[in-house]
């Protein structure tokens, strides 16, 4: 019973497995040449998306979130003060957990609350950067995630990569169809899949740590922009 249950298993297998077959196959019935074409550019960064993080310890809930609240609200307060548009601010909701004193065959002992609340700036000019950062530590955000660096011109750079790499695919296909002795009658398929640039992260610290420096290292930032094209061509 069981060998006849396995053979029909693998009986309905080799039949689709054979009909995705044909009908990939069938899916191109004539000469064809498919081609990839890539293209990366390596651009000047200009501007910063920050994330900074408020997290306060106490030993009740109300404590705990009045402190975070204020933090950001202190903090929020100095942006606006500076000139920085609300539209390139914004503040998570906060998050509450409580804290416990774990302690083996004895049951969990509540010490105390936890409170976070994130704020993600977008830093329109790098050389403010530093200035920006300090506020967030003067003002009791104590902690720093992540630093993303991008450009301004990102929509430019990613058409001109775009651009890029449809050449590349073109010239390949050209050179590939001459060395076999063919020639292109044209493009039957287009597959494109839209890339994301690559934004470096340049930061993850608290402000705890010792030698903590910010000055300079934002100024040489660079961001790689990619895409890539998948075409398919006709062969005469």
């Amino acid at each position: 019973m069981k060998s006849s249950i396995i053979a029909a298993l693998i009986s309905g297998f080799i039949a689709s497995t054979s009909m995705v077959a044909t009908a990939q196959a069938a899916d191109v019935d004539f000469p064809s040449l498919n081609t990839v074409g890539s293209s990366q550019l390596t651009v000047e960064a200009d501007m910063a998306e920050v994330n900074v993080e408020v997290v306060i310890k106490a030993k009740t809930a109300l404590e705990a979130k009045t402190a975070s609240d204020k933090a950001v609200a202190n903090f929020l307060a100095r942006l606006e003060k500076s000139g920085i548009d609300k539209e390139l601010v914004q503040s998570a909701n906060i998050n509450l957990q409580p804290q416990y004193h774990y302690e083996k065959n004895k049951p969990n002992q509540l010490i105390g609350y936890s409170a976070s609340r994130r704020i993600t700036v977008t830093v329109m000019d790098l050389a403010n950067l530093n200035r920006i950062l300090d506020s967030a530590l003067e003002q009791g955000i104590n902690r720093i995630n992540n630093i993303a660096l991008k450009s301004s011109k990102e929509a430019q750079y990613v058409e001109q990569a775009r651009m890029a790499a449809i050449k590349d695919a073109q010239q390949k296909a050209k050179i590939l169809a001459e060395g076999f002795g063919e020639k292109l009658d044209g493009i039957w398929q287009i597959s494109y899949f839209e890339q994301r640039p690559i934004q470096p992260v340049m930061l993850r610290m608290n402000s705890e740590a010792k030698g903590f420096d910010a000055g300079q290292s934002y100024q040489q930032g660079q961001v790689t922009i990619q895409d890539r094209v998948e075409v398919t061509y006709r062969l005469k």
